[in-house]
């Protein structure tokens, strides 16, 4: 499933083996590999190693560590029924989403992949303490399955015009039937069959050892768990402070909630919104450039609606409007499949739907934070690493990056991309305000990572602090909470990173003097690819030190 998400395609007709006999041969291959690699490496010690093989290695060896623990816990596909569907929806979308062959070829591909969706999800019923959260987005999941396999293929077909390139109807509708069903009996077993686990904090928590391992190895930090919690909390009360500073400059004494609330009365009108994206885009480009920030590739992104066929599935599932392009294809232009809001529409879904993709969302999230400064131009560097772990560590797969140590690089950089923004000038005080909450919920999320996985808090808890604090509303903060149970150590890696970011531009400013050049820096950093921060610091010429 990885290698589809990456750009590698000998396996584009699979689904993985989930059976207690392929997870015990996976497991039992990747111990030998890990035994291999250690072996490897301690034989080339003493021989002529470049510092990025040597992270290269150390970064493979932690991968496969962190892998064998998440095969044994509750975490993967021994415990959590999401690891079923969501790879089960996403194998099959993955191939008819991106151009990367003929279609016809893909289709092909994801046929076979949705007849082996029955057999697939079988293996998911020996599942039987599951937590409450899990078992809901797992329902989601099949609900959105079930809308892509019932009537979203009908229209991929029409909007394809796919029996003219060769594809046959009545092959893609049957497998497609047989998906439905599959779901259909899956989430019929989900409601009425599994007994999930109730929401008290060990339900969740994959423990202390557990987090250390996962912040140790997949973010290379040297920061204990405890130390982590802090760090977050200090970050959380001074996020606090700035963002009511914010709200004051934004015109609303203090209250940040109500500067929020104003952020969704600032919107394009519905025949202009499409093109909204695309004029912000040019103007952060524009500002990115002469402020030398960085140097910009010529990496062509296009504003479009998503496709009509996968517009009733979107909503239940881990469906991206920017899904970092994978590393192999190289395809010509990337597509961001933009929320639609067409003129057809009800007046109250129109109003709804603008009011959350208002300018300042666009600005912010959309374009600097995905589109534009942040994941889009750090791809494109990541994509021509020489690192080859950097090259494909940070490509979203079906529900999360493809390897933990590309996280800190990959967020830390999108979240440092709106900073220097603001930096610059390029934001409004209302969109200053809007970034100050940004960095309140990063905190939060790193706070919710430790408190919840080391049995402080509980789901409950955690979903409380981000509505409470946080300002979120209480269907996104249970959102949130659940996506944080179920991967322990990820939220955290935004705070982990910008943090990691700042800092190395900090020592390296101070090292450099009068010969500090931002933009130099910056295209240094990004050539390390998506690898922790905390480990680029002997990459960038600072042998002996390490972000913590």
């Amino acid at each position: 499933m990885n290698a589809t998400f990456v750009g590698v395609h000998d396996w584009d007709d699979r689904l993985p083996d989930y059976s207690d006999a392929g997870l015990a041969d996976t497991q039992s291959e990747m111990a030998a590999l890990l035994r291999r690699l250690r072996a490897a490496r301690a034989a080339a010690a003493n021989g002529a190693v470049s510092p990025v093989e040597a992270l290269d290695g150390d970064l493979a060896e932690g991968f496969l560590e962190i892998d064998l623990w998440e095969m044994e816990s509750a975490h993967g596909p021994r415990g959590n029924p999401c690891a079923f569907t969501g790879e089960a929806v996403f194998g099959v979308i993955a191939l008819l989403l991106r151009p990367f062959a003929p279609l016809a070829e893909r289709v092909d591909r994801a046929i076979a992949r949705m007849a082996a969706i029955p057999a697939f999800l079988a293996e998911a019923r020996r599942l039987t303490r599951v937590p409450a959260a899990w078992v809901e987005r797992a329902q989601r999941e099949c609900a959105g399955a079930r809308a892509l396999f019932e009537r979203g293929v009908e229209l991929f077909l029409a909007e394809e015009d796919a029996a003219r390139h060769g594809v046959d109807p009545e092959r893609l509708r049957g497998a497609a039937r047989q998906a439905a069903a599959a779901f259909a009996q899956f989430a019929d077993h989900l409601e009425h069959e599994l007994r999930p686990q109730g929401t008290d904090a060990y339900a969740y928590a994959c423990g202390e050892a557990a987090l250390e391992l996962l912040m140790r190895r997949g973010h290379g930090v040297t920061v204990g768990v405890a130390d982590a919690r802090r760090l977050a909390e200090e970050r959380a009360e001074a996020s606090e402070a700035a963002l009511r500073a914010r709200a004051a400059d934004a015109g609303f004494g203090g209250d940040w909630r109500a500067a929020l609330a104003a952020l969704a009365e600032r919107h394009p009108t519905v025949d202009r919104y499409y093109a909204r994206y695309a004029e912000i885009w040019d103007a952060a480009r524009a500002a990115a450039v002469d402020h030398r920030l960085v140097t910009w590739p010529d990496y062509p992104i296009r504003f479009v609606p998503r496709p009509r066929w996968s517009r009733e599935a979107a909503p239940d599932l881990y469906f991206l409007a920017y899904r970092a392009p994978a590393a192999y294809d190289r395809v010509p232009a990337v597509d961001y499949l933009v929320t639609p809001v067409d003129p057809e529409m009800p007046a109250d879904e129109q109003a709804w739907r603008l009011r959350t993709a208002n300018d300042v969302a666009i600005t912010l999230n959309h374009v600097i934070h995905h589109a534009g400064l942040g994941h889009h131009v750090q791809n494109w560097f990541a994509y021509r690493a020489e690192s080859r772990i950097g090259r494909i560590a940070a490509v979203d797969c079906a529900s999360r990056i493809a390897m933990m140590c590309g996280g800190t690089m990959a967020e830390g950089w999108a979240c440092y991309a709106v900073d220097l923004m603001e930096e610059i000038g390029f934001l409004s005080p209302l969109e200053r305000c809007a970034q100050a909450h940004t960095r309140l919920r990063i905190a939060l999320r790193a706070v919710a990572d430790v408190a919840l996985h080391t049995g402080q808090w509980t789901l409950r808890q955690t979903a409380e602090a981000y509505e409470t604090r946080g300002g979120m509303d209480a269907r996104a903060a249970r959102a949130e909470a659940g996506k944080n149970a179920m991967f322990p150590a990820t939220a955290m890696m935004y705070m982990l990173g910008v943090d990691a970011i700042h800092a190395l531009r900090r020592r390296d400013a101070a090292r450099r003097g009068a010969g500090f050049d931002l933009r130099a820096f910056h295209d240094r950093l990004l050539a390390c690819g998506s690898v922790p921060v905390a480990r680029m610091a002997s990459l960038l010429g600072e042998e002996g030190t390490r972000t913590p």
